[in-house]
């Protein structure tokens, strides 16, 4: 199976869809060591998202995401918005202006680039208790996974979710959070919640299609 460029779209579609589902239960969780204003951001890079499937359909792959990176740098709301802005950015790193389908050897060298994007600007490894908690252990399972783009899309999001659960029993070590110690035992971090979503909706936006 390839990538075609609908169902390319129809991936970034369903990250906007979670994304505005979950808006209040990721605002609620960064209330607690945060902000508070983590899902109005996540809120705001939905929009940008259906914004950018609404206005750029003729665009190729490359240039939707790097456009949408860009879009996501200059979101208002702390540090999430640069950093989905970078991953994103390196997630359009291995593709070329010319690519109207995405193989699974290429599908894994997008994850493996987002996360080397994201290397060079955080020290946060996993257990830090970040949204690396799930980005890594999703890129390890992708790059791992059989060579067929569902099977990638299907691994990379069960071990995003395990990632996630795991920050449930980690001590914040990044962001205002790590002020509360102990106290952020138990509350998943409000990063990893939103990427997880991000790579639930990747999967879910292939299996829409296929059923």
């Amino acid at each position: 199976m390839l990538l075609t460029k609908e169902s390319f779209f129809s991936m970034f579609r369903f990250v906007a869809l979670l994304w505005q589902e979950n808006t209040s239960r990721l605002s609620e969780i960064d209330s607690r060591f945060g902000d508070g204003d983590h899902g109005v951001t996540i809120a705001k890079m939905a929009a940008l998202i259906l914004s950018h499937l609404n206005e750029r359909q003729n665009e190729s792959a490359k240039d939707f995401i790097e456009s949408l990176g860009s879009g996501c740098m200059e979101v208002a709301g702390g540090s999430v918005g640069p950093l989905y802005g970078i991953l994103l950015e390196g997630l359009a790193g291995p593709l070329s202006e010319d690519d109207t389908e995405i193989n699974a050897a290429t599908l894994k060298a997008m994850f493996s680039s987002a996360r080397s994007a994201l290397f060079e600007i955080t020290k946060a490894r996993v257990g830090d208790k970040t949204l690396m908690d799930v980005l890594i252990p999703a890129t390890e399972a992708a790059e791992n996974a059989p060579d067929d783009v569902s099977s990638i899309l299907r691994a990379a999001a069960a071990a995003a979710l395990q990632g996630l659960r795991e920050t449930e029993n980690q001590v914040a070590k990044f962001g205002r959070a790590r002020n509360y110690g102990e106290k952020t035992l138990g509350t998943p971090d409000v990063g990893a919640v939103s990427t997880a979503l991000l790579f639930k909706g990747f999967q879910r936006g292939i299996e829409e299609r296929v059923h």
